[in-house]
Parts: C-alpha cells; sequence; structure tokens
C-alpha cells in the first residue's frame, strides 16, 4: 500500500480567487521594494568590506568565549565560523573571523587587528594567526554589481528557454513569477535585517532554479492537457493541470523544507542566512509557480489549438523546439 500526502483525484479549485490572490502577490511586492528601499539591507562583509582574521589553537573553538572577548572592542558586524578540514591533525583547531569595516575606513586597521588578537590570547595565549585578509570596498562594489549581472543574467536566459519551449505568454508568466520570489526574499531580508552576503545572492540564484523547475512541470502538463482538452476554457485546463501535478508539487517542497529546516536548526550561524533564503524560497516559489505564473498566462491568454499553424504560418503554435524534451 503506498502512502498518498493527496489523494489521486483532486479538485480544487486554485483560481476560484485568482484575482484576489494575484493583487496579494503584487501588494507584497509593492511592500517588499518599500521595505528595501527605506530600510535597506544588512550587507555583510562580503559587500561591504572587511579583514578576515584565520586563528589556529591545540584546543578545541569556542565561539562563545570568542565573541565574548571581542564583545568590548565594539567592532560592529563580526562573523566567528570554526572550519573543519578532514586533513587538520587532532590538534589543530582553526576558526574564521570576519570584522566588517568600520565607518570610513577602507579596511581595519593594523591596531585594531593587533587588539583582536590580543583579546583573543586572551582566551588562549598560544593562539595563533596563521593569516589575515581584507577585502576592500572597490573589490565590494565589483561584487554587488556581478551579483545583480549574475541574477539578471538568469531571468534572461529562463525568458528565452520558457519563450523557446512553450509560449511567450508562458515566458512572461514564469519571469514574472521569478521576479515576484526574489522581490518578496530580498523584502524580507531588508525587513528582518537579515546579513546579506554573496551567500545569500548564490540563494537566490537556486530560488530562482527551484522555481523555475516547478512552473516548468505545471507548464508542461498545461500545454499537454491545452491539446487534450481544446473545447474546454482555459482556466478549468489550468485548474486540472494543477491538480495533475499536486502530488508532485507537495512532496518535492515537502520533502525540500525537511531538509531545510535540519539546516536551519543544527547548520550554526554562518549558514543560517543562506538556508533561510532557500527555505522561504522554496515557499513563495511553490506559491508562485500557480498564484502568479499561471494567473499571468490567465490574464493574458494563449492559443488554444497548438497542433494547428498559428496565425501568419510558420508552423504549430509554440515553436519548432516545443516538441523537445528537457
Amino acid at each position: 500500500m503506498r502512502l498518498r500526502l493527496v489523494p489521486q483525484d483532486t479538485n480544487f479549485d486554485f483560481f476560484r480567487y485568482a484575482r484576489l490572490t494575484f493583487g496579494a502577490s503584487v501588494v507584497a511586492m509593492v511592500l517588499s521594494l518599500a521595505a528595501w528601499l527605506t530600510m535597506g539591507l544588512n550587507f555583510g562583509i562580503d559587500f561591504l568590506g572587511g579583514t578576515t582574521i584565520r586563528t589556529e589553537a591545540s584546543v578545541p573553538v569556542d565561539v562563545g568565549e570568542y565573541r565574548t572577548a571581542l564583545a568590548a572592542l565594539d567592532l560592529g558586524d563580526v562573523t566567528i565560523a570554526e572550519v573543519f578540514d578532514p586533513t587538520f591533525g587532532p590538534d589543530r583547531h582553526v576558526a574564521m573571523i570576519n570584522i566588517q569595516a568600520q565607518p570610513g575606513q577602507e579596511s581595519v586597521t593594523p591596531e585594531t587587528i593587533a587588539m583582536v588578537q590580543e583579546a583573543l590570547r586572551g582566551v588562549y595565549p598560544a593562539m595563533s594567526f596563521p593569516s589575515v585578509e581584507s577585502v576592500g570596498p572597490t573589490v565590494s562594489g565589483e561584487l554587488i554589481v556581478t551579483a545583480l549581472i549574475a541574477v539578471a543574467a538568469a531571468l534572461a536566459a529562463i525568458l528565452v528557454y520558457i519563450w523557446l519551449r512553450f509560449e511567450w505568454q508562458f515566458s512572461v508568466g514564469a519571469v514574472a513569477a521569478l521576479v515576484h520570489d526574489i522581490v518578496l526574499t530580498i523584502g524580507l531580508f531588508s525587513l528582518l535585517q537579515i546579513r546579506f552576503e554573496l551567500a545569500t545572492v548564490a540563494a537566490l540564484l537556486t530560488i530562482v532554479g527551484y522555481s523555475i523547475n516547478d512552473t516548468v512541470v505545471i507548464f508542461d502538463r498545461l500545454r499537454e492537457n491545452l491539446i487534450k482538452y481544446k473545447q474546454r476554457a482555459l482556466r478549468d485546463v489550468m485548474n486540472l493541470s494543477a491538480n495533475e501535478t499536486l502530488s508532485r508539487t507537495l512532496m518535492t517542497s515537502g520533502t525540500t523544507l525537511l531538509a531545510l529546516i535540519a539546516l536551519l536548526v543544527l547548520g550554526g550561524d554562518v549558514i543560517r542566512g543562506f538556508v533561510f533564503a532557500i527555505f522561504w524560497g522554496v515557499i513563495v516559489g511553490t506559491y508562485s509557480s500557480i498564484y502568479v505564473a499561471k494567473n499571468v498566462v490567465l490574464m493574458i491568454g494563449v492559443k488554444r489549438d497548438w497542433s494547428k499553424p498559428s496565425e501568419g504560418g510558420g508552423g504549430p503554435s509554440g515553436t519548432q523546439f516545443s516538441n523537445i524534451d528537457a
């Protein structure tokens, strides 16, 4: 007997409140942009510049003691993480300490680095400092530009792929859903002032990939049903497609969230921002696959009979790539 989270035949009306759900998404995006513009993002060292100090000791790293020792220095954003490496011997315990550059300074000054080292030697006198590396504001500015280009390039590539794979209406819906997911994630980071780092950009790209995967699965079933049920209303065919893929959607999202919850609880402070971004992205990405992407296609409309030439000739509706499995 197979376990089913969802009955085999469901008949939920996902578009009963289409205007309400789409309107709520638009309002949420506007509020997210407002939070971003008014509160800004809590950029980490990757974007603001700062210094990374590597420590090495023969006793286990106690992050709490390290943080207590540095608290009196009032250094602002300080991240402490233990480094694990299978090549380390039993007497090598390494930590990486990231210190944000102080206002008006290019990087952390040598005097500040010396004070940090002295404070940490108060925890363990024999502690050594194998490396000290600084990231200046120029490099940080380049990282911001590169991050924006990476996200924009991913969206553009997905738009072209969906356009070739399906129809232009589908590509507009898919990209609208992705923009929705990214804006809401950035808005939440701004509202909660969670540290925004390069790892967060990686999380945004992961969200883009996860969300588009779910959207394409439903779009693929929708395309099949548009051919199969030529006389049904577009809204009914969309509902049917969403119901037929509901079990797969919940299983995929549910198992992903279980793994992410474990990482949120046990993963530690270093990856918490990255994991939280993906966790939130999975939730809004699952929502947007139906209530944003499909709503946009429903509002724009789409050619119903894919077996006939499109207006103006040139072969079947879609493109020459529409029958490629991917």
